[in-house]
């Protein structure tokens, strides 16, 4: 990309939102030869950082580890960051953005704002020892509370729930995961899949109790005790919430960018008004990998859009962003990878122990279309050019002995 044409005219590149994916387009901006003002607005009082370890070993360490801030010097890169800064309104039409400090004037605007956790709507929500686990300041907070011997609850068991709760117990915390559907992750990996995960909670002393929500949280001031949809109640010294995000995008009301369920965009990660811009968790657009519309919430994604963006915002070269989703989380010491998306035929290589090494191979209409691995690197990252270009089944199956097929 270093011989691209740069667009005549863009000179202020603004981004709403101090996160991975306002790094990586500085980082690629900067890259292609983009030598004008780049802004970098952000709500936290921290610049950039790497979220996913707050969930691992962040948590999990005996000593809190420093974070890996992603612009450590944003002078170096020409960059002007506003930390503690809240993006209040977008004035689309006269390319200015405002914050609950001053007005921000822009060429091209990229949104990268993120998501906010989904709250939990039940009594006693508010208590304190209640909490989401998004930010670093929460991260600390709940290290504090990690004790051996805590009484932990952490409700929704998808991915950060599942590091959650791994973390917890590397602490010597007691843990009880709670889940309101069959199985956890079963929407995300399907059911084969995710019974090996609920057996894998359990190996590991985690009370995992499925078809169950909250019904209130009861407490004096601070929460002690989570009352169950099956009518029992369980103790609790904490509660982490961990039930889906929701895309940051309140402050584009009125502004003519076109929301549904974040940022609706263009194959090109444009929205409806010309030179804005979404990228990471906010954004939602047709994915040319599928042909669905898409909103993906992986750190690897939100670095490959970045690319997408740099290009179609500031460059005469656009092209249609198409990402294969590729997502990876660390339970209990394990190493869990999901590789495009789940099919409901299965091809599952491996023994039926809940800690032993597994593959899995999704098909839809005859092609691969998806792999989970289970401490597999090696096999599933074979398989990410058959999946990328979704390849017939027939020419990827795999039959050794252990193989079981639904």
């Amino acid at each position: 990309m270093a011989d691209l044409e740069l667009v005549d005219g863009i000179r202020r590149l603004v981004i709403v939102g101090a996160s991975l994916g306002a790094a990586r387009v500085v980082e690629e901006a900067r890259r292609i030869g983009f030598d004008g003002e780049i802004t970098v607005i952000g709500e936290e009082p921290h610049g950039p950082y790497d979220r996913p370890p707050l969930t691992k070993e962040f948590l999990a360490g005996e000593e809190e580890p420093a974070p890996f801030w992603h612009l450590p010097d944003p002078d170096s890169q020409g960059v002007t960051l506003h930390t503690g800064t809240k993006a209040l309104s977008l004035d689309s039409r006269n390319r200015r953005v405002r914050t609950d400090k001053w007005d921000i004037d822009y060429d091209a605007l990229v949104i990268a704002v993120g998501a906010q956790p989904r709250p939990l709507d039940v009594d006693g929500a508010q208590l304190d020892g209640v909490t989401a686990l998004r930010t670093l300041d929460q991260a600390r907070a709940i290290r504090e509370a990690l004790e051996p011997g805590a009484r932990v609850v952490v409700v929704g068991a998808g991915f950060i729930g599942g590091e959650v709760a791994s973390s917890a117990r590397a602490r010597g915390a007691e843990v009880t995961l709670i889940e309101a559907r069959e199985l956890p992750l079963v929407g995300a990996v399907g059911s084969l899949v995710a019974e090996r995960l609920a057996y894998l909670h359990r190996q590991y002393d985690v009370d995992l109790l499925t078809h169950t929500k909250v019904r209130q949280i009861r407490g004096h001031g601070r929460a002690e005790k989570v009352s169950l949809s099956d009518g029992t109640t369980v103790p609790a010294d904490l509660v982490i919430v961990g039930i889906g995000v929701e895309p940051a995008t309140g402050w584009l009301r009125g502004s003519g960018v076109a929301i549904s369920d974040g940022v609706a965009c263009s194959p090109y990660l444009e929205s409806t008004v010309p030179g804005v811009y979404a990228v990471g968790d906010v954004a939602r657009w047709v994915n040319p990998w599928n042909g669905r519309s898409t909103r993906m919430e992986h750190w690897t994604s939100t670095g490959e859009q970045a690319e997408f963006v740099v290009r179609n915002a500031l460059t005469t070269d656009r092209r249609p962003c198409s990402i294969t989703p590729y997502f990876w989380s660390e339970w209990y010491g394990h190493k869990l990878q999901l590789l495009g998306e789940p099919a409901d035929q299965v091809e599952l290589i491996g023994n039926g122990g809940a800690t032993d090494p597994f593959l899995a191979q999704y098909r839809y209409d005859g092609q691969l279309v998806g792999a989970f691995g289970f401490d597999r690197t090696g096999p599933l990252m074979k398989l990410r050019t058959a999946v990328s270009e979704r390849l017939s089944w027939q020419s990827m199956l795999r039959r050794p002995e252990g193989t079981a097929r639904t």
